[in-house]
């Protein structure tokens, strides 16, 4: 299932000790700032050499102190107070590993995926691979089983990677499309549209925290979820279809349409 939203790490890396502060140091501050930005102290792990809220929630230190700088609030939500930047970005690039294209239904599931962003007249176009004029990268990764994650927005740019667990391979189609599309999404700056109860799409769970940061309402959107209601709820539907839903793309369009 989604967990929560992930959190880029950028920068020299906050998963590095060689940026003049100690693993263990930054790892103390990302969790401080998690939980003054209103991350219930439960839901925050620190994993080897990292920091997570949820099972795809990397956080990074810069990432971190973004998030009390941003300003907003809102008692539900559909994205966080990072996103991109259209000033900044107009196309981004959406590399493969040479692992992730060996397995045919990851790699499908990346086309549909950009193809459903694609198809939005937003201000920027996603391409599959290397191309000249990318303002913006993000790798597309394997993992052993059936986890994945991604990240918010730092700096005005998407999250630099996503991992998809290669026990997804043989799944249906669509589902590895609704994955795929997911992530993205939390590339870009959304929030699950559930985050106030997980209950709502995973039958179990609750708040992942707002304290009025990171969880800001789109207008033109609803406050509430349901089962079915976005492809950003923070667990899979019984059939998903990969699609977006009407108010997904009423959320999308609002952040990123030109004009």
């Amino acid at each position: 299932m989604f967990r929560r939203a992930a959190v880029l790490a950028v920068g020299c890396g906050a998963w590095l000790s060689g940026c003049g502060t100690s693993l263990e140091q930054e790892h103390e501050e990302i969790v401080s700032n998690l939980v003054e930005a209103g991350f219930p102290r439960g839901d925050i792990r620190v994993e080897g050499e990292g920091v997570s809220v949820g099972g795809d929630a990397r956080v990074s230190l810069e990432a971190s102190r973004e998030m009390l700088q941003s300003g907003g609030d809102g008692e539900e939500q559909y994205r966080t107070t990072n996103i991109v930047s259209t000033s900044l970005v107009r196309k981004i690039c959406v590399n493969p590993t040479s692992t992730f294209n060996s397995y045919s239904g990851l790699s499908q599931g990346l086309d549909l995926a950009l193809q459903n962003y694609n198809a939005l007249g937003l201000c920027f176009t996603m391409v599959r691979g290397t191309t000249t004029g990318c303002d913006a990268t993000i790798v597309m990764t394997t993992a052993a089983g059936t986890g994945y994650n991604s990240g918010f927005p730092s700096g005005g740019k998407p999250y630099g990677t996503i991992t998809i667990g290669t026990g997804w391979n043989t799944a249906p189609l669509d589902t590895v499309e609704h994955i795929v599309t997911h992530e993205l999404g939390h590339a870009l700056g959304m929030r699950h549209s559930d985050y106030y109860s997980q209950v709502i799409s995973c039958g179990t769970g609750g708040n992942e925290g707002t304290a009025g940061v990171g969880a800001i309402l789109i207008p033109g959107t609803p406050a509430t979820s349901y089962v079915n209601g976005s492809i950003f709820n923070a667990c899979l539907p019984p059939n998903p279809t990969g699609e977006f839903t009407s108010t997904d793309i009423t959320a999308l369009r609002f952040l990123y349409r030109c004009g």
